[in-house]
């Protein structure tokens, strides 16, 4: 079977994205997996499945597929790329559109700057919601990991986060703990790790480790978790820097019941055909 794809990255974050409204996609996990590898296949951190919506308040239906083959919820690096796709390829002539996901509505827009603003709804910090196993609802827990306890701020960003802050990016064991933070038991369907370093109330550096497909370069849905995390301790201001290795995405947040707006680029790397 012969598939076209469209390569695209948001700061580095990078996807094949699948053109599932003019043709009709239904690749099984392996196949995602074959797409995915990036020595055998086109190499991306997600695919980006474009459908047409099932609900009427949508303009398409987004899904997101991990390297690893598996399906999850939400990515926002991937949104914002979504929006260019769709504009590129003559989907829509809208310039903020609705996107039904699997854990509701999103609404991008592509801004006259050629950023892409995502308004990625309200955060959630129920546990059950998360899903995170506590006993009751707190800015922050204890997490106890294989050599020390680490203090996590959980947040669902329509994908599970647990943030902990660090004293510096460059030397946080991302490597080592990503994983046992991402396969903890109190996290039911796993999680995205997050280590956040305040250089001051208006910006943050972040590397996240992200479920079923490692650290990447940036992590959109990371960003606005870590800035939600560091505003409920009390750190950081409404509008947050946030800074990646792939570069810098602006965050705001006006508190409780208000949606997230993250606001970055974009870029549409390659076509290309592959043969599965």
């Amino acid at each position: 079977m012969k598939l076209r794809f469209t390569k695209m990255q948001g700061l580095g974050n990078d996807f094949v994205v699948l053109d599932g409204v003019r043709q009709s996609i239904d690749l099984s996990p392996a196949q995602y997996r074959a797409l995915g590898d990036r020595h055998f296949g086109v190499g991306c951190d997600q695919i980006l499945l474009v459908e047409p919506p099932t609900e009427a308040e949508a303009d398409f239906r987004y899904r997101i597929f991990n390297s690893d083959g598996g399906e999850v919820e939400q990515c926002g690096n991937g949104a914002r790329c979504f929006v260019r796709f769709v504009t590129e390829q003559g989907l829509t002539d809208k310039r903020r559109i609705r996107v039904q996901t699997a854990r509701g509505l999103i609404a991008p827009q592509l801004e006259d700057d050629g950023l892409v603003t995502v308004d990625m709804g309200a955060p959630r910090f129920v546990p059950a919601e998360i899903p995170f196993i506590a006993d009751a609802e707190a800015v922050t827990y204890p997490l106890q990991l294989a050599e020390r306890s680490v203090e996590i701020g959980v947040v669902s960003m329509g994908n599970p986060h647990a943030v902990q802050l660090v004293d510096d990016v460059d030397t946080a064991p991302v490597a080592a703990e990503g994983p046992q933070i991402e396969h903890h038991p109190r996290f039911p369907a796993r999680v995205n790790a997050g280590f956040m370093q305040i250089v001051s109330r208006g910006e943050i550096r972040l590397r996240v480790f992200e479920r079923g497909a490692g650290e990447t370069l940036a992590c959109g849905t990371g960003a606005c978790a870590a800035v939600v995390s560091g505003i409920r301790r009390g750190l950081l201001d409404a509008t947050v820097r946030v800074q990646a290795r792939g570069g810098q995405l602006t965050v705001r947040w006006d508190g409780p019941g208000q949606p997230v707006l993250m606001t970055g680029p974009a870029v549409t790397v390659f076509e290309g055909e592959i043969e599965l």
